[in-house]
């Protein structure tokens, strides 16, 4: 495929922004367009990109010149969008993103993380762990991580380690040579239209890895993931708690998890890494981001990334392994992942923390609303007192699609509950019209006596002020607009010294 020139509708998104700075690093002429100017867009023309406001025909020869090829998001870019029916007119290839990102990565060893939940950060943890390690690897990922600064690079080392988006089989595109599979959890109904269907594209995902003599790394502690490993071909590994690998024994371990101690930042875990036909070396790591399910992440990372340095070096290499595992320790996070927005610094409600967070399923809701009241208890720990005085867990959600809210109103519902208090905002639609009665309160009503509805997005920081006691933890929680309010409620918090 011929990437000298390439063209990119909608290049401000997370995934495409990253893989026009991995062309523009490797030399190509990058054009594109989006809705309008974002930090993003700002970002890629300084590197170069020429990138327009809005679709129009004519931005395909933005560089003088037609492009090679075409680029775009399928689920996000209208099939009638004026430049990629320009560019069919005039016999220009149009392809996936997916696409491009597998022609990115051939001739490296791919690293491909899969499942419902827990792609980004997963993915973020690996690549910092190979960093540590002095590893370079080249990565792709659809969030930006904290201490990177970035969601993609060129990296020098022979690994390329990106997401897996089944969210349109997409992860059928790429030749893994390691595979994660965090979990996987029916979504994306609107593509896959059934379970069954959303199902068979990890097992057609399982099939690839092994045609391509790869290695698939499975989470146990998952119900359809550790039913994936029981019936995948080719070499599987299963990683999770050691209590639920022994009582597995069918699936070869990688990495178990012996013992968790909470801490007020997140947790410290004991881990055991099997060496394929070898030994088991003990690790420690440290989770800077509460929850078990980020321990699980790190263990998923820590499996992946030994198993891609092996191929990198060509040996196992325990000096590694132990790089691998601090880099871990040293990962601060994923933007909008518990990103840590700020602290009310004055007045009657000083020492609240507003915290940000992408969830927008409701197994994703649970998993943050456990790690976040996991969280407060660490802290009362850490400052002597029992757990019943910890400090208390305020969300703010805002559901994320009209479709979704009413499938899951009842689920979103019951993982709310989970808060201490729970404000429900109105529906972030992004890309669907509105369908008449379904509304934020859906979702307000299926909560216990600590949920309230409260459509007016600017009403948030009052009714957070209405339930909030000094030290609680605030977090803002969805896909969409909901993001912007964090600042706003310090802001609105602080203003009650005045």
């Amino acid at each position: 495929m011929d990437l000298h020139r390439v063209h990119m509708v909608g290049i401000g998104g997370a995934g495409m922004s990253g893989l026009a700075r991995i062309l523009l690093s490797r030399g190509a002429v990058v054009t594109g367009s989006d809705a309008k100017s974002s930090r993003v867009v700002l970002a890629l023309r300084s590197m170069g990109a020429v990138i327009a406001d809005g679709h129009s025909a004519d931005n395909l020869t933005l560089s003088g010149e037609r492009p090679n090829v075409v680029v775009t998001s399928f689920a996000a870019i209208p099939k009638d969008n004026p430049e990629l029916v320009a560019a069919r007119e005039l016999g220009i290839p149009v392809i996936r993103r997916s696409d491009l990102l597998a022609e990115l990565m051939k001739d490296r060893i791919q690293v491909l993380l899969a499942g419902t939940h827990g792609k980004t950060s997963t993915t973020s943890m690996a690549v910092v762990a190979m960093q540590q390690a002095g590893l370079d690897p080249s990565f792709a990922i659809g969030g930006q991580l904290n201490k990177a600064g970035t969601n993609a690079h060129d990296g020098t080392g022979r690994a390329f380690v990106a997401e897996a988006d089944e969210s349109d089989a997409s992860l059928l595109s790429y030749a893994p040579d390691v595979a994660v599979v965090t979990n996987i959890e029916p979504d994306h109904l609107d593509f896959f239209k059934t379970p069954e269907k959303y199902f068979e594209v990890f097992d057609s995902f399982a099939a690839v890895v092994a045609e391509n003599g790869g290695e698939l790394v499975a989470c146990v502690e998952d119900e359809h993931a550790l039913a994936l490993a029981r019936t995948a071909p080719g070499t599987v590994y299963g990683y999770g708690f050691a209590a639920t690998l022994v009582e597995n024994p069918t699936i070869t371990p990688l990495v178990a998890v012996d013992e968790v101690t909470l801490t007020a930042y997140g947790s410290v875990a004991t881990m055991h890494v099997h060496v394929p036909g070898g030994d088991v070396v003990p690790v420690e790591v440290t989770v800077r981001t509460p929850g078990t399910h980020m321990v699980l992440n790190a263990a998923a990372a820590l499996g992946a990334m030994f198993l891609a340095s092996k191929r990198e070096n060509g040996t196992f290499d325990a000096t590694t392994l132990n790089q691998l595992a601090a880099g871990i320790s040293d990962f601060t996070g994923v933007r909008r992942r518990f990103e840590l927005k700020g602290t009310v610094e004055r007045g009657p409600l000083a020492g609240v923390k507003v915290y940000d967070d992408y969830a927008h399923h409701p197994t994703e809701v649970a998993a943050v609303l456990r790690a976040c009241k996991a969280k407060a208890v660490g802290e009362a720990r850490a400052a002597g007192k029992p757990d019943d005085e910890r400090p208390h867990v305020i969300v703010c959600f805002q559901p994320h699609l009209y479709s979704r809210t009413l499938k899951f109103a009842e689920e979103f519902g019951a993982a709310l509950s989970l808060a201490d208090h729970a404000i429900v905002l109105d529906i972030y639609g992004a890309r669907e019209e509105p369908v008449e009665g379904v509304t934020g309160a859906l979702v307000a009503e299926k909560i216990d006596s600590t949920g309230e509805y409260v459509p007016g997005f600017n009403d948030a920081p009052a009714a957070v002020a209405r339930v909030a006691k000094p030290g609680d933890i605030v977090l803002t929680m969805g896909a969409g607009s909901v993001t912007m309010l964090g600042a706003e409620i310090i802001r609105s918090l602080e203003e009650l010294a005045d």
